[in-house]
C-alpha cells in the first residue's frame, strides 16, 4: 500500500519527522489513557467474540444487537467467575494478616541481629530506614483503605467502559470495516481487507492460545501447591497463571507474591523453597514447551521488542499497558508489513523465521464474520 508519494527529502528531515510523530503519538496515548485503554481492550475482546456473535446471527437468527449483547453477557459471566474464585481466596487470606505482620517483624529483627553480629554495624542506624518503610507498609491506616477503595472503583469503571465498547464494536463492526475501506484509495481495497483479516486471525489465535496456556499453568500449579500442602493453593495457582501471560515481568511478580503468602502462612523454609522451585520449573516448562506448542508463532515479535514493549507499556499505561503491549505491536507489525516504506519497521519488529501464512479471510469478511 502506498500511502504517500516518494519524497526526496534528506535523511535528517525524515528522521526528525519520525521522531516528532513518535513523540506526538506517545503524548496523545498517555493523555488519552482513560479512553484508549478500555477501547483497545474492547477491540481485542470484540475480535475474540466475533465468531460467537456471527454464529448467533447466522445460525440462531439473532438480530445483530441481540447477538452482540449475548456475546458480551457470556464474557461478563466468564470474568465474574474468575473474580469470584480470586476474591473468595483473598477474603480468606485477609484473616492471616496479623500473622503476616508478626512473622515479618520477627524476621526483620533476626536479620538486624545477624547484620549487627557479622558486620559489626549499629543495629539502630543500619535498619532505621527499613523499619520505617516496614511500619508504613504494614499499618492499617485510613489512607491505605481509601486508596484500595479508589483502586477498586477504577477497576470496576474500567470494566464497565470496556464491556460497553465491546458491545458497540461488535454492533457497528461492518460500519467500521466500510469506513476503513473507503478511507483509502480504491486500488488499496484488497490490502485493507487483508490487513483487517490478518489482524483478526492472528489476534484471535493469540488470545485463545494465551487463555489455554493460562488455564494449564494455573491448574497445574494449583494441583502442585495442594500436594505440597501450601495454604491458599488455588489463589496462588490462579494468580501465577494470570500474571504469567505478561512476558518476563509477570512470572517474577507472581513468584514474589507466592513467596510472601507462603512466608506469612507457613514459616518453614522448606515450603518456601518448594514454592520457588515449583513456580520456576513451571515457568521453564511453559516457556519451552507450552508456549511454543499452544501459542506458537501466532505473533512473530522478537524477544528484544517484546521486552521493550512491555516496559514502555508499563511506563505509559501501567498494568493495562503491559497486557496490551504485545497485541498492539502485533497489529503494528501487520500494518508495517503491508505499507510501502514501512516494511523495514515490520522487519525490525519480527523474528528471523518465516511469516505465518493466514487463510483466505476476505471471504469470511464478505460472509459477515467481520
Amino acid at each position: 500500500m502506498k500511502i504517500l508519494p516518494s519524497s526526496a527529502a534528506p535523511f535528517y528531515t525524515k528522521l526528525t519527522m519520525v521522531l516528532i510523530s513518535l513523540i506526538a503519538i506517545g503524548y496523545l496515548a498517555v493523555l488519552g489513557k482513560e479512553v484508549l485503554s478500555p477501547l483497545l481492550f474492547a477491540l481485542l475482546l470484540s475480535i475474540l467474540l466475533l465468531p460467537v456473535a456471527a454464529f448467533l446471527e447466522k445460525r440462531s437468527k439473532f438480530r445483530r444487537s441481540a447477538a452482540a449483547g449475548v456475546s458480551v453477557i457470556l464474557l461478563i459471566i466468564f470474568i465474574a467467575l474468575i473474580f469470584y474464585l480470586i476474591g473468595s481466596q483473598v477474603a480468606n487470606l485477609s484473616s492471616d494478616w496479623p500473622q503476616f505482620k508478626e512473622q515479618l517483624t520477627t524476621t526483620m529483627k533476626d536479620f538486624q541481629h545477624w547484620i549487627s553480629v557479622n558486620f559489626h554495624m549499629n543495629m539502630v542506624k543500619q535498619m532505621a530506614y527499613v523499619n520505617t518503610a516496614t511500619t508504613k507498609l504494614l499499618t492499617d491506616s485510613t489512607s491505605v483503605i481509601g486508596a484500595t477503595v479508589v483502586s477498586v472503583s477504577s477497576i470496576l469503571l474500567f470494566l464497565v467502559f470496556t464491556m460497553i465498547n465491546t458491545f458497540f464494536l461488535l454492533f457497528y463492526r461492518r460500519h467500521i470495516v466500510t469506513f476503513l475501506v473507503k478511507i483509502f484509495r480504491e486500488e488499496n481495497e484488497m490490502i485493507v481487507y487483508d490487513v483487517i483479516a490478518q489482524v483478526q486471525y492472528i489476534i484471535r489465535k493469540y488470545i485463545l492460545g494465551l487463555l489455554l496456556e493460562m488455564a494449564i499453568v494455573a491448574t497445574a500449579l494449583c494441583i502442585v501447591f495442594w500436594l505440597l500442602g501450601i495454604k491458599y493453593a488455588m489463589l496462588l495457582g490462579i494468580i501465577t497463571g494470570v500474571f504469567n501471560i505478561i512476558p518476563y515481568i509477570g512470572i517474577f511478580t507472581a513468584l514474589i507474591f507466592s513467596v510472601l503468602v507462603t512466608f506469612a502462612t507457613a514459616a518453614a523454609t522448606t515450603k518456601i523453597l518448594l514454592v520457588v522451585a515449583a513456580v520456576v520449573v513451571m515457568h521453564l516448562i511453559d516457556s519451552n514447551v507450552l508456549l511454543p506448542v499452544i501459542v506458537g508463532s501466532k505473533v512473530k515479535i522478537n524477544g528484544l521488542i517484546t521486552l521493550l514493549g512491555v516496559i514502555v507499556g508499563e511506563m505509559m499505561w501501567g498494568i493495562p499497558g503491559m497486557f496490551l503491549s504485545i497485541p498492539v505491536i502485533a497489529i503494528a507489525k501487520i500494518i508495517f508489513d503491508r505499507v510501502e516504506g514501512l516494511q523495514p519497521w515490520g522487519l525490525l519488529l519480527g523474528d528471523e523465521k518465516n511469516e505465518l501464512q493466514p487463510p483466505p479471510l476476505k471471504e469470511e469478511i464478505a460472509e459477515g464474520k467481520v
